[in-house]
């Protein structure tokens, strides 16, 4: 795919899903689809007619198990955040129909212990999990989310 035909596509509406816990600390999940480490903060497409908080709380649930009632809402980004997926990547991910994702993202607290979180709860998105501080999920984020992930922390003052 060339640089001209990306830039033709549209971005694929979705949330992503800041959890901290009582330290500050963030979850980030080792995608379980991948035989390399990757990790991620949860995150998923917004389905039509749903508003981007309530597919925060949806994806939340669904990768994780934690449930609304087991969160606080702290913050939710100013505007939709952007990011490109790598050409070669294009055509795979989604039908090829995106060129990437524009991003609401939304900074959840768990109030709750630990053991609420339940990978295996609905979908399988991650095989492990683990609190990071910004600076660590930064460095293990794959390269073409970097961007976004630190224009989030940024403005979530992580």
């Amino acid at each position: 795919m060339t640089p001209e035909e990306a830039a033709k596509l549209p971005y694929r509406p979705c949330v992503g899903v800041v959890l901290t816990n009582a330290d500050g600390r963030v979850f980030a999940g080792q995608r379980a689809d991948m035989d390399t480490p990757a990790w991620q903060m949860p995150q998923g497409g917004v389905d039509k007619g749903e508003a981007p908080l309530d597919a925060a709380y949806r994806e939340l649930e669904e990768e994780t198990g934690v449930g609304r009632h087991n969160v606080s809402l702290i913050r939710e980004s100013a505007d939709w955040l952007h990011y490109d997926l790598p050409l070669d990547v294009i055509p795979t991910r989604w039908k090829g129909k995106y060129r990437g994702q524009k991003q609401m993202w939304v900074q959840f607290r768990l109030e709750a212990p630990d053991d609420v979180i339940d990978l295996t709860h609905m979908d399988v998105e991650f095989r492990d999990w683990t609190w990071m501080t910004a600076d660590e999920i930064l460095a293990a984020i794959v390269p073409f989310k970097r961007d976004i992930y630190a224009a989030v922390i940024r403005e979530f003052g992580l």
